[in-house]
Order: structure tokens, then sequence, then C-alpha cells
């Protein structure tokens, strides 16, 4: 049985995981992992290193993004928005309402 999405091929009966990379395509025999109980993991968004360069380039340019800063006592109220759609900005708790 296969899985496929976004580029990604999975064998669920243990043959083989294909994996596509910027182009690049890499087999992986995944019986040995199967059989083994081990797993194959990565990230689309890079490590701290990474994060730390965009950030760091974002400040240098000026990009920013558009916030909701809301206090600790709000959190409730803002996950019921959330639930039902009325966010229309990114949601941020002032860490100066914990002491409140």
């Amino acid at each position: 049985m296969m899985m496929q999405g976004g580029g990604t091929h999975i064998d669920l009966l243990g043959e083989g995981i294909n994996t596509q990379r910027l182009g690049k395509v890499a087999f992986l025999n995944s019986a040995p992992l199967v059989l083994g109980r081990k797993s194959v993991a990565g990230s689309l968004i890079g490590g701290i290193a990474e994060t730390q360069e965009m950030l760091d380039f974002c400040g240098e340019h000026g990009i920013t993004s558009d916030i909701e800063v809301i206090q600790i006592q709000e959190i409730n109220a803002a996950y019921e928005r959330m639930l039902k759609s009325d966010v229309k900005y990114r949601f941020v708790i002032d860490m100066a309402s914990l002491k409140a």
C-alpha cells in the first residue's frame, strides 16, 4: 500500500520510502527501520541556526508580522476565537501579564 503527499511516497508494507527534496530523489529500504522500530524524520523549517538567520534577515530588512497581543487572562477567549476562525493575526501573549 502506498501513501502519497507533497512529493513523498511511503510504502506501508515496509518495501521502501521515496523522498523528494529539491528535485533529488532518494530511496531508503524501510524494512530494517520497521523491523528495528526505528524512524526517519526531517524538518521543512530548518534548525536553530537557520531560524536565527531568517530572524536576522527580517530584522535587517524591516520585515515584521502582524500580531494581536493578548493578556494571559484572555487565553481562553483567544482559544474560542481561534475555534470560530475569528482570528486575523497571530496571538502573542504579553509575558508581563503572567505576574498579574
